[in-house]
C-alpha cells in the first residue's frame, strides 16, 4: 500500500543500480558504479532517499547521501539531502509522470564554502532512471557535473 501523496512517484520506489561520470572545470573525470534507492512507509506521505558511489575501476566507495522527498498533489516537490562531505542541500521543484520527469532546484546549499547552486533533473523511460546534476561554484556557473543511468534491481 502506497501513501496517496507517493503514489504518483511510486514508479521510482525500489532499488535503482548502475553506472554514471563526473565532470566539473576544477576536477578531473571519473567515472563510478552506482546504487540508488527509494523507500516508503505506508503511512507516511514521504519517500525516503539513499544514494552510494563506487570507483568504477577499484571499488572503492566514493560518496553518498540521503534524504527525503516529499511530494505535493499539485506536482511540486520538496527535497532535503545530506552528503557524506557534509554539504546539506534543501531543493524545491516539480514531478510529471506522465512525462517521467522531476526537476529540482536548491533553495538553500548549507555547509558549503564553494557551491552555491545544484539542480538536479530524473527521469523514467523504458525501465531506465537517468539523471543529471548541474553545480554553480562561487567562480564558475551553473553547468553539468554528474549523470547515470540506472536499472531497477
Amino acid at each position: 500500500m502506497v501513501h496517496p501523496a507517493v503514489k504518483p512517484l511510486s514508479e521510482l520506489l525500489g532499488t535503482w543500480r548502475g553506472e554514471g561520470e563526473g565532470f566539473f572545470p576544477t576536477i578531473s573525470s571519473f567515472n563510478y558504479t552506482e546504487e540508488l534507492q527509494f523507500s516508503h512507509s505506508p503511512n507516511k506521505p514521504v519517500i525516503a532517499y539513499s544514494q552510494k558511489t563506487w570507483n568504477l575501476k577499484s571499488g572503492q566507495p566514493m560518496h553518498s547521501e540521503s534524504g527525503y522527498w516529499r511530494p505535493k498533489p499539485d506536482g511540486t516537490i520538496e527535497v532535503v539531502i545530506a552528503q557524506s562531505t557534509g554539504l546539506v542541500e534543501v531543493q524545491k521543484g516539480t514531478y510529471d509522470m506522465k512525462e517521467g520527469v522531476v526537476k529540482l532546484k536548491s533553495e538553500l546549499v548549507g555547509n558549503a564554502s564553494k557551491v552555491k547552486e545544484i539542480t538536479r533533473v530524473f527521469k523514467v523511460e523504458n525501465c531506465e532512471l537517468s539523471y543529471v546534476v548541474e553545480m554553480a561554484t562561487s567562480v564558475i556557473g551553473l553547468q553539468p557535473h554528474l549523470r547515470a543511468s540506472l536499472k531497477k534491481l
